[in-house]
């Protein structure tokens, strides 16, 4: 039978969706990128915030229209479900079968019975993993869940609490990676800078780094979420003496204000932020710093914000995203007093990346005249430009590269690239040697 995909949310689910696809091809069932083509859809579902829902329920309901068509069975799994199973399966009776994270070690047996009857079981595989991504770049998941408990996220009640992988299996996934021709690594977790801690008693990020630069083939290695608490003299070591390893923290520090800080159970103060800032600017000129924001978190006053907005000024920081508080089910601080009505918050997330889009134009025209190593990776509708990244740009999150074309068998190579010009987020170039 053919089984079309769909993956909503993070790139960690992503990689989870990654698994699912192998899984059904190990089992001989054909893989379609078309859902009219479909006889089975599957959706990897995100429950993190509420517009993150609502993308889910309205994804659901467009796939539920083609059971007219060709699909006979609607398959929903992921964080909406272990979430919301119950009401799910009580207002969506279009879907055939509803598999919460919890519940992934009976995936295929669930999924088997449905479909021929049998209680076969299998499980998810790193090793039969299917990539998405194309064929250059992969994520590598080192760990799942959380266990910092920050009252306004729902991903420690949905996903558990913090488990690292094994150390030699991510070097086993690493080096399989590498084999099938993936040059670059984006390092994922919900946490990267605690990685080890529950297994082995201590952070081993940094060395983990470090072997994975070891691995041959391998040309760009770069790692997300690092919480500005523990990243660690060692790992700021790592990152400045190898080469592999892009130039780049993200750091997601969601405020700056003590008192916001201290309610949303963060573990830094605004000082400790700040330096850290300056610090990594110090030890690596080259650095690229990208970080999020919450405004409109309960209890944020005027004075809150506007140290905020001061904040965003002075940091300078080169990619930045900013989001509207949600009040999610089960968190401590949807029971906060103090909510903030909507247009507040919307009001202040449009503050803010406005003052960012001042700053990121004016750092992005800084770049003009200099040459980057780029990944070239696709090319525009219009044909006119190559669409590529360099090593300050995180894939499908950051701005990009458009560099004028000139020879289509440059896609999925590094070539050298100089900077002709730039707007808010993007940067335009040309070929300098290939």
């Amino acid at each position: 039978m053919k089984v079309g995909f769909i993956s909503l949310g993070c790139s960690k689910n992503l990689v989870v969706t990654e698994e699912m696809i192998g899984l059904f091809k190990k089992h001989k069932y054909e893989i379609v990128s078309d859902p009219e083509e479909a006889e089975i859809l599957l959706i990897n579902t995100c429950g993190f915030i509420e517009s993150a829902k609502d993308e889910g329920i309205q994804t659901i309901l467009e796939m539920a229209d083609y059971k007219e068509c060709n699909c006979k069975y609607l398959i929903v799994t992921g964080c909406l479900v272990e979430r919301y199973e119950e009401e799910l399966r009580k207002e969506m009776p279009e879907v055939d079968l509803f598999v919460s994270i919890r519940d992934y070690d009976k995936l295929w047996e669930k999924i088997d019975n449905l479909i021929n009857g049998k209680d076969d079981s299998d499980e998810l595989n790193y090793k039969d993993r299917v990539l998405t991504t194309g064929d250059v770049m992969a994520y590598l998941k080192i760990a799942e869940g959380c266990s910092n408990y920050c009252t306004y996220c729902a991903i420690p009640y949905i996903q558990g609490k913090y488990v690292s992988r094994k150390y030699e299996d991510i070097l086993e996934e690493a080096n399989n990676l590498s084999k099938k021709g993936i040059k670059e690594l984006v390092v994922i977790a919900q946490d990267t800078t605690k990685y080890g801690i529950d297994l082995y008693g201590k952070d081993r990020l940094a060395e983990l780094l470090n072997d994975l630069c070891k691995i041959d083939g391998i040309k760009w290695i770069r790692f997300l979420y690092s919480y500005p608490e523990t990243i660690t003299d060692d790992l700021i070591e790592v990152v400045k003496k190898n080469e592999k390893i892009v130039k780049y923290f993200d750091l997601p520090i969601q405020h700056i204000s003590d008192d916001v800080l201290k309610r949303m159970n963060r573990k830094s103060d605004g000082n400790t932020i700040r330096n850290l800032i300056a610090k990594l600017r110090r030890e690596i000129p080259e650095v690229i710093l990208r970080t999020t924001l919450i405004v409109g978190f309960p209890g944020e006053t005027e004075e809150d914000f506007n140290e905020l907005c001061e904040f965003v000024k002075e940091s300078n920081f080169d990619r930045l995203g900013a989001f509207a508080y949600s009040a999610e089910d089960g968190t401590p601080a949807a029971k906060f007093n103090g909510q903030i009505a909507d247009d507040i918050k919307e009001y202040r997330r449009e503050k803010i990346m406005e003052i960012q889009q001042e700053v990121s134009t004016n750092k992005l025209k800084d770049k003009v005249g200099n040459v980057y190593e780029c990944l070239i990776e696709n090319i525009t509708e219009d044909g006119e430009y190559f669409i590529a990244r360099s090593y300050m740009d995180v894939p499908s999150e950051d701005g990009v590269i458009y560099v004028k074309f000139n020879n289509d068998t440059m896609i999925n190579e590094f070539v050298d690239v100089k900077i002709t010009d730039s707007d808010e987020y993007d940067l335009y170039g040309e070929v300098v040697e290939y």
